[in-house]
């Protein structure tokens, strides 16, 4: 099978590049806007229509995984028509240059498709409600794929980390390291997922040939936290001397408005692909071991 992975140069990309290598039975092709030292990457803008079809049809994709995304939940309030370009636009053409080339196409979402008033584990019937451009632009590529007609395996994910990039794990090191105090919101509830066990899971789903159950699915790290719980976690783990405090989202006004709750349920992937997926602790506490051992 010949595999396109886009924003390959991304967390989510990245873990799929460490793992591709015990998967020869299938090519990967990995591109990016923006090249990485050191990895070999096909320059791809998953914005020009034209470019992707050249691609797709050249190389003759089988699968696209789509890591491309706008992710700075923050700064989409300002910008909004990039933020749009990559997380609607963009899946749309993916989309449409998957059907036109008999390809599947398997896509990322996000938690913050969802908006307030949840205190359970959201599953695949709950109505998305976005409060803010980030989780707006996030649905609107769901619905321009779910309607191109192509075969695609759409997957919500909340709260993703990993060695790679910026993330709130990285940066909860970072600042415990460093300062005597760190203050965390403990009035927002999600699941962190490690960006491996998602990369994991696909590899999964490819060798034992399930690229054809499509559909929504959701899929996050089992259990759920605050960002407080979290960080304080990770510093724990770490053994850095910080206190870390709890705090009201309030206390930080924001122009970014952030679901209180939006813990996944992970019921429907587990049941339709035969998985288990491990509890967030377990997770972070593996991400944590892995870089100590990158370091040493």
């Amino acid at each position: 099978m010949n595999i396109l992975v886009t924003g390959a140069n991304g967390q989510l990309g990245r873990e799929l590049r460490r793992l591709s290598p015990e998967h020869r039975l299938h090519r990967f092709i990995f591109s990016d806007v923006t090249p990485c030292d050191g990895l070999e990457t096909v320059s791809l803008d998953i914005t020009d229509e034209r470019a992707v079809e050249i691609v797709v049809r050249s190389e003759k994709v089988d699968l696209i995984i789509n890591c491309a995304a706008y992710n700075d939940v923050a700064a989409a309030e300002k910008d909004i028509s990039f933020a749009d370009a990559l997380n609607h636009q963009a899946p749309a053409i993916l989309a449409r240059t998957a059907l036109a080339n008999s390809a599947t196409l398997i896509h990322f979402s996000s938690d913050y498709v969802f908006g307030a008033g949840h205190n359970t584990p959201l599953d695949e019937t709950v109505s998305p409600e976005p409060l803010g451009v980030y989780g707006a632009t996030k649905l609107k590529g769901e619905t321009a794929i779910r309607r191109s007609g192509c075969k695609y395996l759409i997957f919500r994910t909340s709260w993703l980390y990993s060695p790679y990039g910026r993330n709130f794990l990285k940066t909860t090191l970072d600042i415990t390291s460093t300062r005597p105090a760190m203050s965390v919101v403990d009035d927002q509830t999600g699941s962190p997922t490690y960006a491996a066990d998602l990369a994991a899971f696909l590899m999964g789903i490819i060798e034992r040939g399930q690229t054809g159950l499509c559909g929504l699915y959701h899929y996050s790290g089992e259990g759920s936290c605050s960002w407080y719980d979290l960080a304080a976690y990770i510093c724990e783990l770490s053994g850095h001397d910080c206190l870390v405090q709890p705090c009201r989202s309030t206390q930080y006004p924001s122009p970014v408005r952030r679901p209180a709750y939006s813990v996944l349920d992970n019921t429907l992937v587990k049941k339709t692909f035969g998985v288990t997926i491990p509890h967030w602790t377990l997770s972070v506490r593996e991400c944590l071991e892995r870089m100590n051992r990158l370091k040493g």
